[in-house]
């Protein structure tokens, strides 16, 4: 890429002014970019908590760098929340808000906005994805009759490679659902948890962390933008034996607010957890989740976060064995969480703290306070305009997010007055508007008003208790606030 003298003059200014806000010894060169995305993973791991799942590699990580402990997504489901932080746009059409939102917009809109790799890649940045990063698991469109065969790229211009390793499952969509003997899932009657007694390769995320690995070896002597995307937890909850027997499953508790929350409309609120009973069979009692089948498969999940979190130690053992952590910005971003039976659900899709609410972790070199937990509120669409921050590029205009690297730099610093989060169920569109205190969620078909929600999580942090009735000058104030634009920083 050739830059004029004065994007050029502008460029080392901010990386100047990045080193500054993060410590003294933060890289004089353009730092590399680690980018880890893992599907499905709640903020319910050590560095965030939680004593019951074990993950020794992604604490690690967060002792070394920034953990956010009050990180929202932006849409509920893989390929929109992808789309929007990949992107840096804020869902603003109903396209946005699905699965299908790379071919759709880009189909719609004639081609994608500026993604963020494709600002590293115009930069000089060697771009790399390894797995699931965008929404197909190998980065690739591919027709319906054939999916998993060779479609062009999902993203195009972003990746200079961009693909995943499909093994004993031949291709990338097979593997995204793949069982240890080489099979992908039957609609609706493959099972939804499976645990060989095989190796960690013996299911894909083995396969993506010996990829990843290998790529750092070739990226090494050059910069580079790293996108890694680990299938895991996602369902079919598989992986090796060895991770199911940490656990044991009598000792499991079970969700604390299995109940659906009073006072909402059922069918704007709350779904009949298809992705889980209506993908997969060989559900026990059919429809009706039992105390002891909930028990297995929060069991199950546990263990596929422990199967992806050692795979990721992979990864991150090898980014220090080649002397490459101090020059590289690692980031691991959940792309949204999961209902293990909270709120009656089992899923993501939903306006609720358990589906908008995932991890988010920056390690930066020489990062100032490592270890110390971020308590502001930031969003996925904050992570492009950071990271082109961190390492001197220019973003570009009509992003909807914010350089949160203040908070890198103090993690006491206010992050934003809210997250904004966006839904839709039976032909409305949720808004949901998260603050210190409160999650205030409106359903509107056109310009109709069609369902609202309040749940303070000062006194309910479940959200289990819709009080809006109950309190409508704060419904009020809240409304205003999400019709008056996006959220800033630095204000509360």
């Amino acid at each position: 890429m050739t830059r004029s003298p004065a994007r050029l003059c502008r460029a080392l200014l901010l990386l100047a002014f990045a080193s500054a806000s993060i410590a003294d010894d933060y890289p004089r060169t353009p730092p590399n970019v680690l980018l880890i995305c893992v599907d499905d993973l709640r903020p319910e791991i050590g560095a965030f908590g939680c004593k019951t799942i074990r993950t020794p590699n992604i604490d690690r990580l967060a002792a070394g760098g920034r953990p956010f402990l009050r990180h929202y997504v932006q849409v509920p489901t893989c390929g929109a929340s992808r789309y929007s932080m990949l992107t840096g746009r804020r869902p603003s059409k109903g396209p946005s808000l699905s699965n299908g939102a790379f071919e759709s917009l880009s189909r719609v809109e004639g081609r994608l906005p500026e993604s963020l790799p494709h600002l590293f890649r115009r930069a000089g940045y060697r771009t790399v994805s390894i797995g699931k990063v965008s929404h197909m698991p190998d980065g690739r469109r591919h027709p319906k009759e054939k999916p998993g065969g060779d479609g062009e790229a999902e993203m195009p211009f972003s990746w200079d490679e961009v693909g995943a390793p499909a093994g004993k499952w031949k291709t990338g969509w097979s593997a995204f659902f793949g069982y240890a003997d080489g099979s992908g899932r039957q609609r609706g009657r493959s099972p939804p948890l499976e645990f060989a007694d095989v190796d960690d390769e013996g299911y894909p995320d083995g396969l993506i962390a010996r990829e990843a690995v290998g790529a750092l070896g070739r990226l090494k002597d050059r910069r580079f933008f790293l996108a890694v995307g680990f299938y895991k937890p996602h369902l079919p909850f598989n992986a090796p034996k060895r991770y199911r027997d940490l656990y044991d499953v009598q000792k499991i508790a079970l969700s604390e607010c299995p109940q659906p929350p009073a006072d909402v409309d059922r069918a704007l609120s709350l779904h009949r957890s298809g992705e889980l009973l209506g993908n997969y069979g060989g559900h026990p009692d059919g429809k009706r989740i039992s105390d002891a089948y909930a028990r297995e498969l929060r069991h199950a999940y546990f263990a596929c976060v422990s199967y992806v979190d050692a795979q990721i130690g992979k990864v991150l053992d090898e980014l220090d064995r080649l002397d490459l952590s101090e020059r590289t910005v690692v980031v691991l971003w959940g792309d949204h969480g999961w209902h293990l039976g909270d709120l009656s659900l089992w899923g993501k899709h939903s306006t609720f703290e358990r589906a908008l609410h995932s991890p988010l972790i920056i390690r930066t070199p020489g990062i100032r306070m490592p270890g110390v937990p971020a308590r502001g509120i930031v969003e996925s669409l904050d992570i492009y305009p950071t990271l082109a921050s961190l390492c001197g590029l220019e973003a570009p205009p009509g992003l909807g997010g914010l350089d949160v690297s203040a908070l890198l730099a103090d993690p006491h610093s206010v992050g934003k007055d809210a997250a904004i989060g966006y839904w839709r169920r039976g032909g409305a569109i949720g808004r949901s508007l998260r603050t210190e205190r409160y999650r205030l969620v409106r359903w509107t078909r056109g310009e109709k008003t069609v369902g609202v929600e309040l749940y303070d999580h000062r006194e309910d942090p479940n959200e289990t208790h819709n009080v809006a009735v109950q309190r409508p000058e704060t419904v009020d104030r809240l409304s205003r606030r999400l019709d008056s634009g996006p959220p800033a920083l630095g204000a509360r």
